[in-house]
């Protein structure tokens, strides 16, 4: 009786000793889920911070040439505004028999 006693108390002594290897093992497990999502958390963050970093770089540019095209476009503006009004000058003074003075080489 004294060895199936033993042979049943060695049983769950196994069985608790497996139980406890398994739940060691999923433990293990879930703390190396855990440390993975982490690190793959951080590792999204950074290659959003880099991927912003290059996009606001990228619109300084695009801002700082669309500045100039559009200096550029006022620029021709202004110059097309003088002419006119030059020509519109001398034809007033050609009416009124006058013109501008031009040094002829």
């Amino acid at each position: 009786m004294s060895v199936d006693m033993s042979a049943e108390k060695m049983t769950k002594i196994e069985e608790n000793l497996q139980r406890a290897v398994a739940l060691k093992k999923m433990v293990n497990r879930w703390q190396n889920s855990h440390t993975h999502c982490m690190w793959q958390m951080t590792l999204s963050q950074r290659r959003n911070l880099y991927a912003t970093l290059r996009m606001q770089g990228d619109m300084e540019q695009e801002l700082a040439l669309s500045n100039k095209q559009l200096l550029m476009v006022r620029q021709d503006a202004l110059h097309q505004l003088f002419a006119k009004e030059h020509q519109q000058y001398q034809q007033e003074l050609s009416q009124l028999g006058k013109a501008f003075y031009e040094e002829r080489l």
